[in-house]
C-alpha cells in the first residue's frame, strides 16, 4: 500500500511518524511537518484533518523542506494513498461550462500549459475517463493542487477548487508524478556548490532564481538551456550526467537564462541533410551519432534538413564541440530555421532518453 515517514523539522530532523495507510486525523502524532520522505507509493497529504483543505501530491523520494512540494505552510494534518488510479491508456475531458458543457478536449498527455495548448483558461467539469491525474490552477505545474481519479465532475467544486482556473495538468503512473523524476539542478559555483535551484518543468526566467550558473546536475530526462530568457539566445542540450563546470556543456560563460525539458525523444532516429536549401542538392541519410561529418558527407555545409524520427542535436564543429542547435521532428528549410547563424555542421548527435 505504501508509505510514508513525516519529520517535525526540516532536512529529517526532529520527531518522526511512520504512516502506511490512510490517516484522517494526523495532529496526535505530529504538531507541524517540515520535511517527509515517501519510501514508497503515490500519497496525497492535506492541511486540514478529514482529507480536507490545500492538498498535495507526492511521489517516492525525499523532500528535505515543506517548500520542496510548495507547501503555503507546515501544517499536515491528514493523508491517505492512492490505490488503483494508475492508467495505461490516460484520457481526460475537459469542458469549459458546469455539466459538460461547451467546448471539450480530450487529452492524454500531460499539459504545461492549459491556455497555450487548449485555449482555454477555465475547466469548468470533467470527465476522468482512464487513469488518475493532477490539475495545477497555475501552468508549469505550480500553484494549488488537485487529484483526479476515475470518475465524473460535474463542476470545479467538485475536484475541491474554489476557482475553475486550470493552468496545467499531469498524469500519475504507478511509480508517481509522470515527470518527477525529470529534474534538472542550477549550481551558482562550480563542483555543485553555492547556491542552488531545482527543476522539473520549463521555465521561461530564471533569473530570479539565481544570478550565475557554474555547474549543473541532471538527475532525469534531456534539457536545453539557454543564455537569455524566452528560450533564446545559445543553446546547451545536456543530457543526464554531472557538469561540475560551464565549460563541460560547451558553455562560453556563466549565464544560464532559460531552460527547457525534451518531451518525446524516440528510440528511432533518422535525419536526411541537404547540400542546398529548401532540400535541393545532394541529399544522406543519418541514424546514428557522427563525431565527424566530413566522413559521411563531403561538404562543409548543411542548408536544409528533414528529422524524420527522433530529435537530434547540430554542433557547428567536429567530436561535438561549439555551437549547439535542437532539431525536433519536422522540416527546417535553411540553416536559421534551426538558429544558425551559418550553415556549418561539424558533428550530429542524437538524443537519447535518459531518465
Amino acid at each position: 500500500m505504501g508509505k510514508i515517514t513525516f519529520f517535525e523539522e526540516k532536512k529529517f530532523h526532529g520527531r518522526c511518524y511512520n504512516c502506511s495507510s490512510d490517516c484522517a486525523d494526523l495532529h496526535a502524532y505530529f504538531s507541524r511537518c517540515n520535511s517527509l520522505r515517501v519510501e514508497s507509493g503515490v500519497w496525497v497529504i492535506y492541511e486540514r484533518p478529514n482529507y480536507k483543505g490545500f492538498q498535495y501530491i507526492l511521489s517516492p523520494g525525499e523532500y528535505g523542506d515543506s517548500q520542496q512540494w510548495m507547501a503555503f505552510s507546515d501544517s499536515v494534518k491528514s493523508c491517505r494513498a492512492i490505490k488503483n488510479a494508475y492508467g495505461s491508456a490516460w484520457k481526460l475531458r475537459l469542458y469549459e461550462r458546469p455539466d459538460f458543457g461547451g467546448q471539450m478536449v480530450e487529452c492524454s498527455d500531460d499539459c504545461p500549459s492549459v491556455h497555450d495548448t487548449y485555449k482555454l483558461r477555465e475547466a469548468c467539469s470533467c470527465v476522468v475517463a482512464d487513469g488518475a491525474w493532477v490539475f495545477y490552477d497555475l501552468p508549469n505545474y505550480t500553484g494549488h493542487q488537485y487529484l483526479l481519479e476515475l470518475g465524473e465532475y460535474r463542476q470545479h467544486g467538485d475536484w475541491g477548487a474554489a476557482s475553475p482556473a486550470v493552468g496545467s495538468f499531469r498524469r500519475i503512473t504507478e511509480d508517481g508524478l509522470t515527470e518527477s523524476c525529470l529534474q534538472i539542478f542550477f549550481y551558482e559555483d562550480k563542483n555543485f556548490k553555492g547556491l542552488q535551484y531545482e527543476c522539473s518543468s520549463d521555465c521561461a526566467e530564471l533569473n530570479s532564481h539565481f544570478q550565475r550558473c557554474n555547474s549543473i546536475r541532471v538527475e532525469g530526462g534531456s534539457w536545453v538551456i539557454y543564455e537569455r530568457p524566452q528560450f533564446m539566445g545559445y543553446q546547451y542540450v545536456l543530457m543526464r550526467g554531472e557538469y561540475p563546470n560551464y565549460q563541460s556543456w560547451n558553455g562560453s560563460n556563466d549565464t544560464v537564462r532559460s531552460c527547457r525539458l525534451i518531451r518525446h525523444p524516440s528510440s528511432m532516429h533518422k535525419v536526411r541533410i541537404y547540400e542546398r536549401p529548401d532540400f535541393g542538392g545532394q541529399m544522406v541519410e543519418i541514424s546514428e551519432d557522427l563525431p565527424n561529418l566530413v566522413d559521411r558527407w563531403r561538404y562543409q555545409d548543411v542548408h536544409s534538413a528533414h528529422v524524420q524520427d527522433g530529435v537530434w542535436v547540430f554542433y557547428e564543429h567536429p567530436n561535438y564541440r561549439g555551437r549547439q542547435y535542437l532539431l525536433e521532428k519536422g522540416e527546417f528549410r535553411r540553416h536559421a530555421e534551426w538558429g544558425a547563424l551559418h550553415p556549418s555542421v561539424g558533428s550530429i548527435r542524437r538524443v537519447v532518453d535518459s531518465s
